[in-house]
């Protein structure tokens, strides 16, 4: 490669090592964990309605037990949609990121070995939201549709460890940005010398 390429590729990217701006994967992660997660907890709320419903009685909401299904289902379909994005964005990034060899996470590994738990867990929770949404769509179109509860208590309890996964997930995600410095702007300045908060305004 050219010495006048290598020189015009680093002019277009910019503080994050990104030739954009602003990293996509960690909005998108936002946008995947918001949704999944109000779908298992309407799905809560869908499963215990018979408990709730005297609470919604007198508070003069009009709920009924269907709706909080319909939300549940919805965001998991636009989770698992969503995700397949997340996981595209997370490798593009994770392909052009430099971090510091000699650093080790609160964890114990180094940043290439936080890459690698972190890309592998990515396609395996893509993988399981993916089984989540099919799982969720035989309920909800053959198994349970004429059952007042449309989800399975095994359903919720597959959904609250997949919570425990994403968190162990995001910590890897955010030791990759706050211990390693990856495509984190403020970082990137710091090390160039320059102050983030004279830059960022």
């Amino acid at each position: 490669m050219s010495p006048d390429l290598v020189e015009q590729l680093g002019n277009q990217i910019g503080a994050n090592g990104l030739p954009y701006t602003i990293p996509i994967h960690p909005n998108l992660v936002h946008i995947t964990l918001g949704l999944f997660i109000v779908g298992i907890a309407f799905d809560i709320v869908g499963v215990l309605f018979p408990l709730e419903k005297p609470v919604f009685k007198l508070l003069a909401i009009p709920a009924t037990r269907s709706n909080f299904f319909d939300v549940g289902w919805y965001n998991v379909v636009g989770a698992t949609i969503v995700t397949f994005f997340t996981v595209a964005a997370g490798f593009y990034e994770m392909l052009l990121a430099q971090p510091p060899a000699d650093v080790k996470s609160a964890w114990g590994l180094s940043a290439m070995e936080t890459m690698i738990w972190h890309g592998v867990g990515g396609v395996f929770l893509l993988a399981m939201m993916v089984g989540m949404t099919v799982w969720r769509g035989f309920q909800r179109f053959l198994w349970r549709r004429d059952r007042a509860q449309q989800v399975q208590w095994s359903y919720i309890g597959a959904g609250l460890l997949i919570f425990a996964l994403l968190f162990v997930h995001g910590t890897l995600g955010a030791h990759l940005a706050g211990e390693f410095g990856v495509h984190n702007t403020a970082d990137r300045l710091l090390r160039m010398g320059q102050d983030p908060n004279m830059v960022l305004r």
